[in-house]
Parts: C-alpha cells; structure tokens; sequence
C-alpha cells in the first residue's frame, strides 16, 4: 500500500506540473506569437510574390529559380471570371481549379461541417492565396523561359467538370515548342490524379524540371498543445518520417532533407491534410519552408532532377495530389493501392501507436457493430478489464492479504519500534510467509496509464471521433462535456469556461463529476493513510482530478468513471473472497461522522 500511495503522489505531481507549466508558461507565449504574427500580417500587402525554390549545385533550394505567385483577384469569383475554372463535383468534395497555375485553391469537404450544428458550414480546405487563409497546391515545371509556373493560363477542353467518372484534360504550348498536356483525374474521396505529357514540337533538345508545391498563408487558430502534431510533414528517402510543427519551422526557416525517389510530403492539420506524392520514380529534392519575405507562408515543395527531352520526344510526370481528411481506412487503402509508403503516418498515433491503433481499430469495429461511439468506448473498457483480469485479479488479491495480516503488521510495529532495518526484515519475511507481493498493488493503475493516454490520443486525433455524438447532452465524444455546474447547467448567463486564467478549470460538466465521484469511492476502498500528508492527498485527489479532467474529451471522461466503476466492483468481489474488509462503508461513515463531530465541537 505504501508504494501504491507513493506512485499516486507521483501521478498527481507530474499532472500538476504539466498543467502549471502549459498554462502559466505555453499559454501566454502561444498567444504572444500568435498576436505579433497577426499583427504582422496585418502591415503586409494583401500578396506578393511566393515562390518555390529550386535545387542548386550545393543542394539548397534557391528561392528565385521557380514562377511566383501572381497578383490575382480578391474572391473566388473574380478569379474564374479573369483565367477561368474547372468545377469540381464528388460525393465528398465540391469546389474548382483554377486554370491559372492549373492550382488547387477552392476545395470544400462535404461530409464534415465546422461545428455539431446540421445547418453549419461545410469545412473549408483550400482557399485562392488572395484570402487570409489562403491554402493552394500547384504542379508546374522551370528550366526555360515561358515554363508553366503559378501564373500560366492553361487551356481546358470544353466545359469541363471533374468528376470520379469524367477526368479534365488541359493544355498549354510552351514558347519554346515544347507541348504540355495534363490530365487530372480524382477518385470517390481526396486523391488527385495529375498526369503531364510533355512533346518536343522543336528542333533543339529541351531541359526541363517538374516541382510541385503545397502553400500554406496561415496556422490552425487554435492553440497547439504537445500531443498532437500539426505543420509540416513527410515521408521521403531514407529520413522516413519528417515532422516539424508552424512554430519549430518558423525558427528553422527551412529544412531539407536528402534527395528521394518515393515518398510523401505536405501539410497537416488535426483533422485534414495536404500532400504531394510523386509517383513516376524520378529522383526529387523535398523541403519544408517558411517564408517572413513580404507575406508570411508555410511550404512543402519538391524538384525533380533536370530531363532532357529530344526533339521528336514525349516524357511523362505522373503525381498524386491528397487533399481532405484523414480517415484512418482511407490512408491505409490509399497505400495498398498506391504503394505509398508510411501513408498511415499522416495520422499521429503517438509514441504508444502500438496500442493505440489497436485500440482505434477495436472502437471502430464496435462502432459499426452497436452504430455509437460512446457505447463503443463502454464496451472497449469491459473487453481491456478482461484482458488484463488475471493481473489485477493477483494485484486485488494481494492487497486483499495485506488487508488480513493488517494485526501482524501493527504487532511488528509495536515491537520493533524505531529500528527500521529490523522492521523491514521482519515485514518482508511475513510477506513471504502470506505469499504476498507488496507492490502488487501498483499494477492496475501503470495498466490504466498507457491505455488512457492511448484512448485519449484515438479520441483527440482521429476524425472519425469528431463530433461523435454518446447519448443526452454528449453530442461530440471529442470535445468537453458541454454543461457547466457553475452557471447552474446554463441557468446563469455566464459561460464559465470565459473566465481568465481559471476558466478551463471551472468549466465542470456533470460527467467530471461522475467521473470524481467513482474515483473518489474507488480511493475509500482503501484504509485512510495514517501519515496526514499522505492522508490529505488521499482525499483531494479525486477532486484536484476531477477539475483537471474537465477540459478533456468528454469520451474519456467517460472511460474514467466507467473504468473506476468496473474497478469498484472487482476490487470489491475480490476482497470479500480473500476475507478482507471492505472499508469503503467505514471509510464514509468515518469521514462525513468525523466532520460531523468537528461540526458540534465548533458549536
């Protein structure tokens, strides 16, 4: 019990510090940078020039090489009035193409709206680079005057609709003879299909290079925390897996890794993501950028080795273009049918994704099974308990022993007083005697910490948890319980959670106190500390942890006090068949009789 007690002081103290430092440190730095962006944003012109760089003899990437970005209308409208658009109709995305840069800047999800409300907007991803949040992603190629680039009008057949059935096909003929055709092509879901034919019409041999870029003119509003990954990111040559979050990159600059042959890269968010797949098995320069120049942006780009193309020649470039959300089933069968590879990495799983994308795949298999979330997540806790039975059945059972040999202990107490290695001695020669394992009672709560931070990470990152809705007033799984207890469940026209400073942390739903609750009858399972430190963090934690949890998904909430529930009930069944007490009843009448008791003898 000693051990078990200590290992909750130490939970409780590295939660506290973790919670002091991302509000009173990470808070208020995060919202400084994000002010002095905007404030910076704010001086600039509303565009400039936003190039992507090409490779150099030194392997840096030279900002100049590559077209710019031309000054274009302020809307969507006016654009397609001045170069033109192709529309884009699929079961899930709606949008167009601008055939100015032939570039991906209006796309629209049409499964997912911003917020749990049925007649909310549709959520936007890319947006023209004229708009504050300006997101677009090009193909285009240097190595000559005249090459496509982001202000090249390219020409489309007809009046075209890209669709799962119906692929486009444009055209551009190059001042120097060279002849592009590029046909675009999308399936049910996110995937873009691009293949470019280049002819040489010429007498002279051509070089060309092909680049590909995904802009980027802001970050997510929201501000980041240490679990989740958002900013740039990649799978290419041997690095594997690149990361770098907007504000690591914006202290960077740049970042470029070795050249590659496959591969991935782009930008993410929590939820939707951007990525250039090259697919054709030309050797490419990836990098990852920020730009302060002018009007800051965020970059993921690549740039094929120079090809020379023969007079009489055609070469073709073959890329992939994944813009939507990331749904955990469609990356992976993007990456069968594609051999990409590491595309499930979109996702960030973690540095416990060994268990929690098991546990994604479990949650999501008795989703489709009982058709909620939450009932789901009910279920996964019973199925995990059974899992791990026979360990806290031993753990139970032991601290059931030690609960019997209780009279023991106090009798080696008594009479071995102070001499502490006497004591000790005495103590463990008794735990063998009783076949008791003094730590034993440790294991149930080190189980529960990886497979809550597991669950936690399924129930914050993966989109199908995204507005999941439970039953009642729970109708988003991923975000807090909604209903307040200090503003009476919405009675006082006060939004708790507005409060400065203290507001996330007042913010208490009626599943944190269920959740507080149970833990605090699961803690009364056990004798009262004797020590009076030991004794007083004994009786605030449920409610310290009942205020911090109250910020969390609510889904996990719900785990908690369902899983401190079932754990109430097998430490309960286990004790009275080891004959132990239950001091659950002692325990209460004890406490509220004590306070009673203080209560008359103030009077």
């Amino acid at each position: 019990m000693e051990n078990n007690r200590n290992l909750f002081i130490t939970i409780i103290l590295s939660v506290a510090i973790l919670a002091t430092w991302q509000i009173f440190y990470m808070g208020p730095k995060l919202e400084a940078e994000k002010q002095a962006q905007l404030e910076q944003q704010a001086q600039q012109p509303a565009e400039t020039a936003a190039q992507t760089p090409a490779a150099s003899a030194d392997g840096s990437i030279p900002q100049s090489t590559i077209g710019g970005e031309a000054a274009a209308p302020a809307t969507v409208a006016e654009a397609a009035e001045e170069a033109g658009r192709i529309t884009i109709d699929t079961p899930t995305l709606s949008g167009s193409i601008n055939l100015r840069g032939a570039r991906f800047d209006d796309l629209k999800l049409k499964e997912y709206r911003e917020t749990i409300e049925k007649d909310s907007d549709i959520v936007t991803l890319l947006e023209p680079s004229t708009q504050p949040d300006g997101y677009i992603g090009e193909f285009g190629y240097v190595g000559f005057d005249g090459a496509p680039q982001s202000d090249t009008v390219w020409q489309a057949s007809g009046d075209a609709t890209l669709s799962p059935s119906s692929p486009v096909e444009l055209t551009y003929e190059a001042p120097n003879g060279l002849v592009f055709t590029r046909t675009i092509s999308i399936d049910d879901h996110y995937m873009f299909e691009i293949k470019d034919s280049i002819e040489n019409t010429s007498e002279g041999a051509v070089a060309v290079q092909e680049y590909g870029r995904i802009t980027r003119y802001s970050k997510p509003e929201k501000r980041p925390i240490y679990v989740l990954h958002e900013g740039m990111i990649g799978v290419t040559g041997t690095e594997g897996l690149t990361e770098r979050k907007f504000n690591k990159i914006e202290e960077e600059g740049q970042l470029v890794p070795g050249t590659s042959t496959d591969g991935w890269l782009g930008i993410t968010d929590k939820y939707w993501a951007t990525a250039l797949i090259p697919v054709g098995g030309e050797s490419f320069q990836p990098r990852y950028s920020y730009f302060s120049d002018g009007r800051a942006r965020y970059q993921s780009d690549f740039l094929t080795e120079s090809t020379t193309v023969e007079p009489g020649a055609t070469i073709q470039f073959d890329n992939l273009f994944f813009a939507g959300a990331k749904v955990s089933s469609q990356l992976d069968a993007y990456k069968e049918k594609y051999n990409i590879r590491l595309f499930e990495k979109m996702i960030d799983w973690g540095w416990f994704w060994f268990i929690t994308q098991p546990m994604f795949k479990l949650l999501d298999f008795l989703f489709h099974l009982f058709g909620n979330f939450g009932v789901a997540i009910l279920i996964t806790t019973v199925i995990v308990k059974a899992v791990f039975f026979p360990l806290a059945n031993m753990s139970y059972a032991s601290m059931a022993r030690m609960k019997v040999v209780q009279p023991k202990m106090q009798e080696l107490k008594e009479k071995f007083g102070d001499d502490r290695e006497k004591m000790q001695k005495a103590m463990m020669e008794l735990y063998r005697e009783e076949k008791i394992n003094p730590v034993a009672g440790c294991w149930p709560m080190l189980i529960q910490i990886p497979v809550f931070f597991a669950l936690y990470k399924v129930l914050y990152v993966t989109i199908e948890m995204r507005h999941a809705p439970f039953f009642g007033w729970i109708q988003d799984l991923s975000a807090p319980d909604p209903s307040h207890v200090f503003n009476l469940f919405g009675l006082l026209p006060y939004d708790p959670a507005s409060v400065p400073v203290i507001g996330t942390f007042i913010a208490i739903g009626v599943w944190p106190l269920i959740m507080g609750l149970t833990m605090f009858l699961q803690m009364r399972m056990n004798p009262t500390p004797p020590d009076p430190t030991q004794a007083m963090i004994f009786n605030w934690m449920p409610l310290i942890f009942m205020f911090m949890l109250a910020s969390f998904p609510a889904g996990l909430v719900i785990y908690w006090a369902w899983n401190n529930t079932l754990s109430i009930i097998q430490q309960g069944v286990i004790m009275k068949r080891n004959g132990a007490k239950i001091e659950l009843w002692d325990n209460l009448r004890g406490l509220f009789g004590g306070a009673k008791k203080k209560a008359g003898a103030t009077k």
